[in-house]
Formats: structure tokens, C-alpha cells, sequence
């Protein structure tokens, strides 16, 4: 089985299945990504499940994949007895069309290759898959091995929550984590009927979970730097609810040669100024270090679905191609020295939610 040990190093808080088994509205999505930088490309994979408890009018899981220049497919699994996940680590899949009757389990990759002809299985060591959109008849087959560099933390220490030690409680909603800021992959992906083979291509994957929706969201990821094999940035925010209030905040993270630099509003200043597409900009600015980050892109953008109060429903905008700028430096008695300054233009972008009539800016 692949699967990390429960005692890894790498292994984030929050990897397991979230689900507590009440009938209260509920959801659990996981992302992965493998970046192709030869061709330019990246493939980026979304799972999720809604309403675990069945029954209800949004109850049943859903797999999306993000493709070759942007291109998207879906398929819904409606069975929700038919999903599986751990509570303990990271370990999920879920059965659409299959010759099976037994409870879902995960499966050794030729069995699933004979057994599942819809569906997927994921870990934090693998990711496998196969659907047909049926509107299309397009399709995506998947299956790669991974190899986990960083977590959420600094290589050699224990691995964080993004959403800091409030994330264990249930006051912030959704929650967010970062499950594997880099990594490295190795297998093939096949879309449309082309087979795309790679080897130790960067790979990436988070998770977010709750009962309630944000209202307004950004994201910035990329971990396939130009010349900066060991860079890896994931930045956002958004407008959520805290108990009975809402509230605005963003979050950067970069690892870099095995230190994590961490930019959260409990230890530094963080803003930002975001276009409804096309430009994200932020800075961030503790006691040690300053970091600048410009995204932009030219392309129109992929809109994708998402979970809300109503279902998995059409609210962000993504493109796997956008240009980054990335600048870190050490800040110390009013001088500043350079830690690392990269650029890519495989750098992966998102706007979502509502109230997008002009530029976000904070504060």
C-alpha cells in the first residue's frame, strides 16, 4: 500500500479524512498537482466528497481534472457509500463505475487498472485514477508514484498547521491545509488518449474542509521556479466566517533549502491587491524577513466548481500558466539582504466567490 507511516516527519496535522460522521452540511476536497515543466504544462486533480451522511439534495462526491493548456474535465460520483477515506493519514478514493459489489477499498494499482473503470484512489505517496466526461467523451487516466520533499514546516522539524493551532478547533471555517508544499512525482498521466510519462516532476498537494463556504477567495502556487529546483510558494486568502462574525486574511508560505519562511497575520503584516483576474500582488513583512509577490496573466482562465450552500458550483477561475515574480529577503537593523529572487511561468492562479466588482485590497 502507499501510503507515509502515521509517525512521518512529513506527515501535516489535519491529513486525515475531517468528517465526524453527523448529518450537519459538510464537505472535504483535496487537490493534486504534477507540473510538466518540458512541455510547459501541469495537470491538477480535485476530489470531493459533500453531505458523507447521504440523503440530502448535495450528497455525493465529484473528480475534476485541470489540464494540457487548461482544459477541463468532470465526473460526479453520486454513491457516497461508495467513497472510502482514513481519519489517521492521508489515504481516499472513491468507486463510479466498477464490476465490484464489496466496500470500497484502496487497491493495489492492477486491481484497480482490472476492477474500476471510473473512479480514483490517492495517498500521499500515490494518485490514481481514471474518468470519461460524458458530455465530451474526453478522457483522463492517471497513475504516479510520489515522492514528499516538504510538508508544511521547516525539513527537519514537525510539520505545522497552515491555518496555525486555532485550526484544531472548530472556529475558522473552512479549514485549509497544505499537505505537501513540494514534491516529487513519477509515472504517467493520460489525456484525450495521449500519454504524458514523467520522472521526479514537482507535485503538490492540499486540502480544505467544514461546513461553511467562503465567501471570497485567492491563490497563488508554484513549485517549478526557473533555475530554483527547491522553491516552493503557496500564498491566499479569503473572507470567511469566524463564529458569528466574518473576517478577511491571507497567509504566505515559501520553503527554500529546507527552511520554511512563514507569513501569517499572527506574526506579520500581510497585504495585498488583487484583480478580479489577471493581476495578484502581495507583500508580507515579519521581524526577519520581507516577501514580494506579483502574479499576472494574460490567459482567460478556466472556471472550476467548487463546494457552496448549494453544491458544487462554478465560482473560481484557475490558470496552471501564470507568470510569477517571487522576492525574498532577510530584514535586519533596516538592511535588507537577498535570500532568493525566481520567476516562473508555470505558477498556478485562482480568484473566487462573490463581490469581485473592483481590485481587493487589504486592510
Amino acid at each position: 500500500m502507499f501510503s507515509i507511516p502515521n509517525n512521518s516527519p512529513q506527515q501535516t496535522p489535519h491529513s486525515g479524512y475531517q468528517w465526524d460522521g453527523s448529518p450537519r452540511r459538510f464537505f472535504e476536497g483535496w487537490y493534486y498537482r504534477v507540473t510538466l515543466p518540458e512541455i510547459d504544462q501541469t495537470f491538477a486533480f480535485m476530489y470531493s466528497i459533500e453531505d458523507p451522511k447521504g440523503g440530502k439534495p448535495h450528497s455525493g462526491g465529484a473528480a475534476q481534472v485541470l489540464g494540457i493548456d487548461d482544459a477541463y474535465i468532470w465526473r460526479t460520483f453520486p454513491d457516497v457509500g461508495r467513497f472510502f477515506a482514513q481519519s489517521d493519514r492521508l489515504e481516499l478514493g472513491h468507486w463510479g463505475k466498477t464490476n465490484l459489489s464489496t466496500q470500497p477499498i484502496w487497491l493495489l494499482s492492477a486491481e484497480f487498472d482490472h476492477h474500476i473503470q471510473e473512479g480514483y484512489q490517492a495517498s500521499a505517496t500515490w494518485n490514481q485514477g481514471t474518468i470519461k466526461d460524458p458530455g465530451s467523451n474526453n478522457t483522463c487516466r492517471w497513475q504516479y508514484k510520489i515522492e514528499p520533499i516538504y510538508g508544511w514546516g521547516d525539513a527537519i522539524a514537525p510539520q505545522q498547521s497552515t491555518a496555525g493551532l486555532v485550526s484544531f478547533l472548530p472556529i475558522f471555517e473552512p479549514g485549509w491545509q497544505i499537505l505537501m508544499a513540494h514534491g516529487l512525482a513519477t509515472g504517467w498521466i493520460e489525456w484525450h488518449g495521449k500519454r504524458y510519462e514523467f520522472t521526479n516532476a514537482p507535485a503538490y498537494s492540499e486540502k480544505n474542509w467544514g461546513g461553511a463556504f467562503p465567501q471570497k477567495w485567492f491563490w497563488l502556487n508554484c513549485n517549478s521556479f526557473d533555475g530554483e529546483p527547491d522553491l516552493a510558494l503557496t500564498a491566499g486568502g479569503g473572507r470567511r466566517g469566524v463564529l458569528w462574525w466574518m473576517e478577511s486574511v491571507a497567509m504566505i508560505g515559501v520553503h527554500y533549502q529546507g527552511k520554511f519562511y512563514e507569513f501569517v497575520p499572527w506574526n506579520a503584516k500581510v497585504t495585498w491587491n488583487i484583480q478580479p483576474w489577471g493581476k495578484w500582488e502581495m507583500q508580507a513583512t515579519n521581524a526577519d524577513y520581507e516577501i514580494t509577490l506579483v502574479g499576472t496573466t494574460d490567459l482567460p482562465g478556466t472556471p472550476l466548481r467548487a463546494p457552496t450552500e448549494n453544491g458544487l458550483m462554478f465560482v473560481c477561475k484557475d490558470t496552471m500558466r501564470g507568470q510569477l515574480n517571487l522576492k525574498l529577503t532577510t530584514r535586519n537593523r533596516g538592511k535588507s539582504s537577498l535570500i532568493v529572487e525566481a520567476q516562473s511561468s508555470l505558477c498556478g492562479l485562482e480568484t473566487g466567490g462573490g463581490g469581485w466588482d473592483g481590485s481587493w485590497l487589504s486592510g
